[in-house]
């Protein structure tokens, strides 16, 4: 793969986006360079004041860019249902590039809205919820793609099938991980039930090395822990790329011709610098712990995919 970079992104005109997240960091890149390149976005966001903040940016920043704001909670199933269900007057029957970005990271121990360890809930659960939610309309749209964002952190831990919500114990990075090796599970089984169905959809990962973003500090900043943020926002002035590098293996994923179904894109060295292929963690290509994490994540959700193509 040739050093890719935003002057790659084929033009986006007539397309469709969602960017979850949107309103900071890696989402806002992401939503911006979609949008510059003649995309119509929709930023979904959790905070309303956030949301509106991001989208009177973006217009300053993109004049003629083609954006809006709608609020979606990931960590509440019934927000997730609500944003879902407020699409047609947006896209129609058709999306093209659904990117599940947003996320929470190393939180001392909370629960979504439906009782969900925090950082599987929304992580991997209301993303899996979205997209199931939203699967009629991309397979409806010729070329369309899913970009599930990960992280290398995914190596600090598989999935535990006997505990996914952490009840047995729990450790704020361990989690963290698991959430991740969840989102590339995820990836890994809906690319091959796509392609079972014959499905043209390409359902690919993406990481942001390690960004200088909002995350990093948010479960710190919760705690009050002011020596712990400190070192880490010292950590981000130093090592960290910018968001706008993070963002690339998303936008990557998500635009480059010929993207291959379960690809998982980030930094070149692993950390910063052009998208490239990235090393992923074996356990994240196991087919039988990414179907029983699938079959349980439709029972925890209550979304039930169904691969056939409407009106077909």
């Amino acid at each position: 793969m040739t050093r890719w970079n935003t002057s790659h992104i084929p033009d986006q005109t007539g397309r469709a986006a969602i960017v979850t997240g949107a309103n900071s960091g890696l989402g806002y890149v992401t939503a911006r360079e979609l949008a510059r390149r003649g995309a119509r976005v929709v930023l979904a966001c959790r905070s309303a004041e956030r949301g509106t903040a991001a989208l009177a940016r973006l217009r300053a920043e993109v004049p003629t860019a083609e954006v809006e704001f709608r609020a979606l909670d990931l960590a509440d199933l019934a927000s997730v249902r609500q944003f879902a269900e407020g699409l047609t007057d947006f896209c129609g029957d058709r999306l093209d590039l659904l990117i599940n970005n947003a996320g929470v990271m190393a939180l001392p121990y909370r629960t979504t809205a439906d009782g969900f360890e925090m950082q599987f809930g929304t992580n991997h659960l209301g993303h899996f919820a979205l997209t199931g939610l939203l699967l009629p309309k991309l397979l409806a749209t010729p070329g369309a793609r899913v970009v599930t964002v990960s992280s290398m952190l995914h190596v600090l831990s598989d999935v535990r099938l006997d505990d996914l919500n952490s009840e047995t114990s729990y450790h704020r990075w361990l989690a963290y991980g698991r959430s991740k090796s969840a989102n590339l599970l995820f990836t890994h089984e809906l690319a091959r039930r796509l392609a079972v169905a014959d499905s043209r959809v390409v359902a690919a990962a993406a990481h942001p090395g390690y960004a200088h973003t909002n995350l990093q500090t948010a479960g710190v900043r919760m705690e009050d822990r002011q020596g712990a943020e400190r070192v880490v926002e010292l950590g981000n002035r130093l090592i960290a790329q910018p968001a706008e590098g993070g963002a690339l293996g998303t936008l990557c994923a998500a635009t480059a011709p010929h993207m291959r179904p379960d690809a998982f894109i980030g930094p070149r060295n692993g950390l910063r610098g052009a998208p490239a292929r990235s090393f992923r963690a074996p356990w994240t290509r196991n087919g039988v712990t990414a179907e029983r994490l699938w079959t349980a994540s439709e029972e925890l959700t209550g979304v039930r995919y169904d691969f056939a193509v409407p009106g077909a």
